[in-house]
């Protein structure tokens, strides 16, 4: 078993702009060099803007490269709460999100970006029979998704059942943050990789950045800074909250062994848990499983996957994969992402000249590249569109999220627990 500080999707290329030094100038400052940064980046410039991209270590090598690489419409939050709470904007906000998958899946088409992209949909499971009964009961399969229980879907029978959602699919996220970097430092945009942001100030007139070598003055700058948004005095107050995730890949498994488990379909997996589970395979013949346990250590520092998480994760994998509970976990690997209050992607002004975007929340990774593209069409006089309207928010203030460190401990036992009573029950 091999613990990687880093993705485990990529070797990652030794090459690397350099850092800023000295006094820089530009009209509109990226702090932040995800997929969301990037592609807000990528698009300034297309637009005609002079853009400087900073990043504090490489372009797309934390979270854009360390998730699981789910091509999601997944909004995040439960349904319930978006009906109560968001009634006037949720058919907004599902077309956001479905809009968001065919926003990426064009850029990976149209900028020849290979990165393994399955058009599979995705599965959300049910791990109980009470959960597949309240799924039938509230869901009805049409053209856009299937309720189906486990063997219609083709999955392993310790899943009671689930909904195929068929938009979206998987692919290798560490080759789409790398043909994404690549894009970025052959346009206009000047980069500065190993370049961390100490502070940022809107002064009236401009906002000020300043970096260990030097200053950025800049007449815009935008925030897309997912679990590291904290550090940062002028975002405001409870924006991200930051919580380690941890994924783990087995050793190649043969074809006819995945078949014999039930999962014939091959079609990635997510349960409907507190804190879910996902399982996909990947095009080296492995399965990739992660979340089921979420940690919030107080240092936002690279570190190594926890063992004892990763004995949990293989746990969770054994249960549902019974006959692989041979297959060996081959490493493990970690990375931070910035959940929002609500759960869901959120954009707005911190400042009168400083712009933030916050997305993915772990549902996903297609919102933050297309988040990062209408902000910046905003930015440069396109008009507000109506997905950016949809997750836009006009207040600074956010109330406390449900996400801290009881709540997920809470969630983690709750959910073994539902999980044992329904195996005895079985």
């Amino acid at each position: 078993m091999t613990y990687l500080r880093g993705t485990g999707w990529v070797d990652w290329p030794t090459t690397f702009e350099p850092p800023l030094a000295g006094k820089v100038s530009c009209e509109v400052a990226v702090i932040g060099g995800g997929l969301g940064g990037m592609l807000a980046a990528l698009r300034l410039a297309e637009l005609g803007r002079d853009v400087v991209l900073v990043e504090a270590d490489r372009c797309g090598r934390a979270a854009s490269a360390r998730n699981a690489g789910y091509l999601t419409n997944t909004l995040g939050s439960d349904p319930r709460i978006l009906n109560r709470f968001y009634a006037d904007r949720v058919r907004g906000l599902h077309r956001f999100a479905n809009n968001a998958v065919g926003f990426t899946e064009e850029l990976i088409a149209s900028r020849g970006i290979y990165c393994g992209y399955l058009p599979t949909g995705n599965i959300g499971a049910a791990p109980t029979a009470a959960a597949f009964e309240r799924m039938r009961k509230t869901t009805t399969s049409g053209k856009r998704s299937t309720v189906g229980d486990a063997e219609c879907l083709g999955i392993p029978p310790a899943f009671h059942g689930g909904i195929h959602i068929k938009c979206g699919g998987i692919l290798n996220p560490g080759e789409l943050a790398l043909g994404v970097r690549d894009l970025v430092r052959t346009s206009s945009v000047r980069v500065f990789e190993d370049s961390p942001v100490l502070g940022v100030a809107d002064v009236g007139d401009s906002v000020r950045i300043e970096l260990a070598g030097g200053r950025i003055t800049a007449g815009q700058a935008i925030l897309t800074t997912n679990a590291f948004t904290r550090e940062l005095n002028v975002a405001p107050r409870r924006l991200s909250t930051p919580v380690w995730v941890t994924a783990v890949e087995t050793e190649p498994v043969p074809a006819e062994r995945l078949d014999a488990a039930g999962w014939t379909s091959r079609t990635p997996i997510t349960t409907n848990h507190f804190v879910m589970q996902s399982f996909r395979t990947t095009d080296r013949g492995t399965i990739v499983f992660t979340t089921r346990s979420l940690q919030m250590p107080r240092r936002l520092s690279d570190r190594l996957p926890d063992q004892s998480v990763v004995a949990d994760l293989v746990r969770g994998f054994r249960e549902r994969f019974h006959t692989l509970t041979d297959v060996a976990p081959a490493r493990a690997w970690g990375g931070w992402i910035g959940i929002t209050p609500s759960n869901m992607a959120v954009v707005g002004q911190a400042t009168p000249r400083v712009y933030y975007s916050m997305a993915c929340n772990g549902h996903g990774l297609p919102q933050a590249p297309y988040l990062g593209s209408l902000l910046a069409d905003y930015m440069s006089g396109e008009g507000m569109h109506d997905d950016l309207s949809a997750v836009w928010r006009t207040s600074r203030r956010f109330a406390p999220g449900i996400v801290n460190p009881v709540t997920l401990r809470l969630g983690w036992a709750a959910d073994r627990l539902g999980d044992s009573l329904d195996r005895l029950r079985r």
